[in-house]
């Protein structure tokens, strides 16, 4: 009879041991999870302002003759490059009209290349031949690296700004 009570204490006191190791081992595992959650999105918003910080510091304005224009830049290794170049200091280019539909001049340097068969609208900054910034006021269709785009301009506003003789614009970084 004590060999009974003795064997059921023991089996009593394992089961309990048994349990209390698993539900810390849950509460183990819980808080390693909450942890890396919580690590996860710290790290999340760490980076998310670093990278608003970045896209605040690297904005490239383009002014045509006096008139500044807003342009939505093209997230590539162009764009990326020509905002190293102007990062120094602002970058003006001599333009030529050429064509009757665009306005083109030499960066100075030659840019990484992504060229596509693309067709153009007016408003749109593409790279030509790695060092040519071309902006268009009307259409065309040939292998160019997208840049970006005038946003705040009409096309006839675009047009009025680009057709009437050579321009400079300048790029800079605010």
């Amino acid at each position: 009879m004590k060999k009974n009570i003795i064997i059921s204490a023991i089996c009593v006191a394992m089961m309990l041991s048994i349990s209390a190791c698993s539900d810390e081992g849950k509460a183990s595992n819980e808080d390693q999870n909450m942890k890396s959650v919580t690590s996860q999105s710290e790290n999340v918003d760490v980076e998310s302002s670093e990278n608003k910080m970045e896209v605040r510091e690297t904005a490239m304005t383009m002014t045509i003759g006096d008139t500044k224009v807003n342009v939505d830049w093209e997230a590539n290794s162009s764009v990326d490059a020509l905002k190293e170049l102007v990062s120094s200091g602002p970058l003006s280019i001599d333009m030529s009209m050429y064509g009757g539909f665009e306005q083109v001049g030499s960066i100075g340097q030659s840019l990484p290349r992504e060229d596509k068969q693309t067709t153009t609208a007016s408003g749109d900054i593409v790279l030509y031949s790695g060092n040519q910034l071309v902006v268009f006021y009307g259409s065309n269709s040939w292998a160019y690296t997208r840049l970006g785009h005038i946003s705040d301009k009409t096309d006839a506003e675009i047009e009025a700004l680009l057709s009437k003789g050579d321009v400079t614009i300048t790029l800079s970084i605010n």
